[in-house]
């Protein structure tokens, strides 16, 4: 080959393009990564963070300090279940660019891989491997189905995590030292929650809204929006458990926009963009229908997100149309999504609570007391069974037990706050719709959701813990239990 055209190929192949902000990958492995780990170090600003895992893909977000290119390597270390017979295979996924105009985020979707099986991964920033003082692993969805049993898995839950920042919050309690436990440091505390949640190895965790706190700097901007996320999403003591399980979020007002926010917020197509580009949740609304809900399953679990702001009717709405909080579509799209779902616990994921009876602040009862009774009503009409909901944003932990006529007992779990303020829900401290012994306030705490037992006699075990790591409570509720009566 002539020189000349020997070298116009080499310099098109050195400008190839490099796609944006994600990949889809799953490649053989090109060889080791250059030894510059300390300059790889200070290019990482934070994550990686694992997004949302299936049988053979798993993504992994990262945010850089600068513009660069981002590689996720990623090795097999052990399988579970049945694999087909197809040997797994290392491999790192091809370069994805992060721009200053996409918030340096890199999401790397690593396809191929295969099913119960755990692979180590590392992080290469512009070629150089990024070290971790934590493991990095991740593992794919174990193929059980027609098989063996469902397999025992965990979910973390929690809510409502601020992280202070004193030039921007407000007025009040002095903020010395951001790192400082308890309240002492201001509005938010408690960081070393974070870490208690890893230490309870959960499989896949579940951000139930007000997973940042806007303040009034950020809410008209789309650049204070995304530097609201940016700042939460680098915490430090954050890092190791966004690294160790898939997370899947949903929101509330609080990452939003203002407080008690809905649909008249101007800014919140900004908002959606922002957090879909910092949370890796599989699919968000619909093709005609934007919005952060969506649906996902673990397991023999079926877990619903519901977006509680996009079309939320004004709190203060005097009587010229019917209050909502879903609107018309996403209710429709629910029903028919529990409807269509054969997954004996149906996880239906709010911001706000959907089934305390009292009517205070933005319960669901509270704010579009209408829309609540239809979709209890649809879900009783459909009878669809295995329903349990999970909420926050109310700053105090309870489970909520309502039994609709003739029907089996419905269940909301509402964790809250991580670390945020915790309250006293003084004008409920009282009530017969809460499950004994399950109320929590005045310390800030996380959940977990476990599924054991074998497919024919499930049971789903709910769990408190402060923020130490301590069992407050347990509650388990088995299978069998939210179904309805056999006819007679």
């Amino acid at each position: 080959m002539p020189r000349l055209l020997l070298l116009l190929l080499l310099a098109l192949a050195a400008c190839r393009t490099v796609p944006d902000r994600v990949t889809v990958a799953s490649v053989p492995a090109i060889g080791p990564a250059p030894t510059d780990t300390t300059v790889a170090a200070t290019a990482l600003q934070a994550g990686p963070m694992l997004g949302y895992a299936t049988h053979r893909e798993v993504s992994v977000w990262v945010q850089t300090t600068r513009p660069a290119a981002v590689q996720v390597r990623y090795t097999p270390l052990e399988a579970s279940g049945d694999t087909l017979g197809v040997p797994a295979t290392a491999g790192v996924t091809p370069p994805t660019a992060t721009t200053a105009e996409g918030d340096r985020i890199a999401l790397v979707r690593i396809a191929g891989l295969e099913p119960g099986t755990r692979y180590d991964y590392e992080v290469l920033i512009d070629g150089a491997e990024v070290a971790r003082p934590y493991p990095t692993t991740f593992r794919t969805q174990g193929l059980w189905q027609w098989r063996t049993d469902p397999p025992a898995f965990t979910v973390a839950v929690g809510s409502c995590t601020y992280v202070n920042d004193p030039p921007y919050d407000r007025p009040g309690k002095p903020a010395p030292d951001p790192r400082l436990r308890g309240e002492a440091g201001g509005y938010g505390g408690d960081y070393q929650i974070f870490e208690s949640v890893r230490a309870q190895a959960p499989d896949l965790m579940l951000w139930t809204g007000d997973n940042v706190y806007l303040r009034e700097t950020d809410w008209w901007s789309e650049a204070g929006i995304r530097y609201r996320y940016a700042h939460t999403r680098r915490l430090p003591e954050m890092q190791a458990l966004l690294a160790a399980q898939p997370n899947y979020a949903t929101w509330d007002d609080h990452d939003y926009g203002p407080d008690d926010s809905d649909r008249s917020y101007v800014l919140k197509g900004e908002a959606l963009d922002a957090f879909a580009d910092y949370w890796a949740n599989p699919t968000y609304g619909l093709p005609t229908l934007p919005g952060v809900f969506g649906q996902f399953e673990w397991g023999d679990a079926a877990f619903f997100l519901l977006d509680d702001r996009t079309y939320r009717t004004p709190s203060d709405l005097v009587e010229t149309e019917p209050r909502q909080i879903l609107g018309e579509a996403q209710l429709a799209w629910l029903l028919d999504a529990l409807t269509a779902s054969r997954a004996p616990f149906k996880i239906v994921v709010s911001g706000g609570q959907v089934l305390n009876p009292v009517p205070v602040y933005e319960t669901y009862a509270n704010v579009a007391p209408e829309e609540r009774a239809r979709l209890l009503a649809g879900i009783v009409e459909r009878r669809v069974e295995g329903i349990v909901f999970l909420s926050g944003d109310r700053h105090h932990t309870e489970v909520i037990r309502l039994q609709p006529e003739g029907f089996y007992p419905l269940y909301d779990f509402t964790s809250s706050p991580l670390t945020a303020g915790a309250a006293t829900p003084r004008q409920e401290l009282e009530h017969p719709a809460r499950v004994p012994g399950t109320l929590v306030y005045g310390r800030r705490n996380f959940g977990t959701l476990t599924f054991t037992g074998p497919r024919t006699d499930r049971t789903l075990t709910m769990r408190t813990f402060d923020a130490d790591g301590a069992l407050l409570w347990t509650h388990a509720v088995r299978a069998a239990d939210l179904r309805l009566p056999a006819p007679r």
